[in-house]
């Protein structure tokens, strides 16, 4: 059964509400409203992002689909086997991920990409009922900083439980293992913090976890 998830017309967060609002009028052909997760709720890896972005997911409708962020990350997902078919940055790609799933932390988009406190907490709860869906995860990987933390608030933990720190993993007490990376923005690439070496070491450490 998939958790639950805001309404299109979602009005917890009256400075996101109002940005979509402004969006629709400018983009009516844009997908305007908060972003489903991509990839089954049986899965055993859960993707976690931080939230829409303008010109990606809040666009098309799916998860790191539409803009650059999405392009390194659903490389890696093809190339480890979590994902049957051609990745072409479109929503009707017919993609479809095996074993992965990817959400966000936050559903909507924030203006410059940057969710208040208050935001992220309006949306934690549709975050642990996503988590808690999850009968069999064992993974959830991280992309950055801002989703390590909401992870462990998700799962019942403080911050201060675990640091975040790029290809850092902890298992937690209910047998979660969070692996943590930065995030593969186009910022982040472009600047060599991230290169896709060391993304994909994440990945190889991910998919031998998930092997045993």
């Amino acid at each position: 059964m998939e958790p639950r998830f805001p309404s299109h017309d979602c009005n917890l967060c009256s400075r996101l509400k109002s940005y979509i609002d402004f969006q629709r009028i400018e983009h009516p052909d844009w997908h305007n409203g908060p972003v489903r997760s991509f990839g089954s709720i049986k899965s055993e890896i859960l993707i976690l992002g931080l939230a829409p972005g303008l010109h990606g997911a809040n666009t098309t409708g799916r998860p790191f689909t539409g803009d650059m962020s999405g392009i390194l990350l659903f490389e890696m997902i093809e190339k480890y086997g979590f994902s049957n078919g051609k990745f072409d940055n479109r929503p009707d790609d017919k993609l479809v991920l095996i074993n992965c799933r990817i959400s966000n932390a936050v559903r909507c988009v924030p203006p410059e990409n940057r969710p208040t406190g208050a935001e992220m907490n309006n949306c934690l709860p549709f975050l642990k009922d996503e988590i808690e869906a999850m009968s069999n995860l064992q993974v959830i990987m991280c992309l950055g900083r801002v989703s390590h933390n909401n992870a462990l608030k998700a799962l019942g933990y403080k911050q201060s439980h675990a640091k975040f720190a790029h290809n850092a993993k902890v298992t937690l007490d209910n047998g979660i293992t969070l692996f943590d990376s930065y995030h593969c923005s186009r910022y982040n690439l472009n600047t060599r913090r991230l290169t896709p070496e060391m993304f994909e070491d994440v990945f190889k450490d991910i998919k031998k976890y998930i092997e045993g």
